[in-house]
């Protein structure tokens, strides 16, 4: 597991970014040799990480990381280790997180948290937040489920919370909150109507020129053509965010 904890900068004025990046990814290189020639034959994480402690990380978030294992070779032996409160930092929803890394073949593992949005720092919360840990466990699920990794409790109570009892009460908490979400995003998979809505959404990629374009088997000018001959288009269909939103209430709190 390779944490983010001090890999970024300061200021460019004193930063060779280039050398700093490179020797990383030599660090990286040399981790996974010497594993792999002892034997070891399981995943190497990255977790990405936005902020804290410099102003600027280099494993910003998972598409910044993707990029760099990459560039750098790197990417058939490294998955992601997900973070909440990491990709809140960066500006991401959880599952926005989940959702890039399992497109691209890297999810690997998760650390269980929450942050408070109203705050720009790292304040690893336990989990409680049942739509967050729906829609993370509807990504794990759609990922085919754990392989290597799994649910790490990367998060500590809150001062006032100062007993003994505190820590078991919020151990409990946390696994209740993705026990019931993994029940959520279940049913979710199983309704099948955000599924449906989707693959109809798309569904203009199937036949015709749409699916020409997904196949890649046509060009610039035969769009053009296409485009020309077809004149102005009115018909939109609708994103219908707000029923797919009515959707995961609707099976969250069915029978409440």
């Amino acid at each position: 597991m390779f944490w983010g904890g001090r890999e970024g900068y300061e200021t460019l004025l004193n930063t060779d970014m280039g050398l700093e990046q490179d020797n990383m990814a030599r660090l990286m290189r040399m981790a996974v040799e010497y594993a792999r020639k002892i034997g070891f034959t399981g995943d190497f994480y990255i977790e990405p990480k936005p902020k804290e402690p410099t102003k600027h990380q280099y494993d910003f978030d998972v598409s910044t990381v993707l990029g760099f294992l990459r560039k750098y070779g790197l990417d058939q032996d490294f998955k992601m280790n997900i973070e909440a409160n990491h990709a809140t930092l960066a500006m991401h929803t959880f599952q926005h997180e989940l959702r890039v890394a399992r497109i691209n073949g890297a999810f690997g593992s998760i650390d269980a948290n929450q942050g408070d949005l109203l705050l720009g720092w790292d304040t690893d919360q336990f989990p409680t937040n049942i739509y967050d840990t729906a829609l993370c466990m509807y990504e794990v699920l759609k990922a085919g489920g754990f392989t290597n990794g799994g649910l790490n409790f990367d998060a500590k109570v809150r001062r006032g919370s100062m007993t003994d009892e505190d820590i078991f009460l919020a151990y409990i908490a946390g696994m209740d909150a993705f026990a019931l979400g993994l029940k959520v995003a279940d049913k979710l998979i199983r309704d099948g109507r955000i599924d449906e809505f989707i693959k109809n959404r798309y569904a203009s990629f199937s036949a015709g020129i749409g699916a020409k374009i997904k196949e890649g088997s046509t060009n610039l000018e035969e769009l053009e053509q296409y485009v020309l001959e077809r004149g102005d288009v009115q018909e939109q269909a609708s994103g219908k965010q707000e029923y797919l939103e009515a959707v995961i209430n609707e099976i969250m709190f069915a029978g409440v």
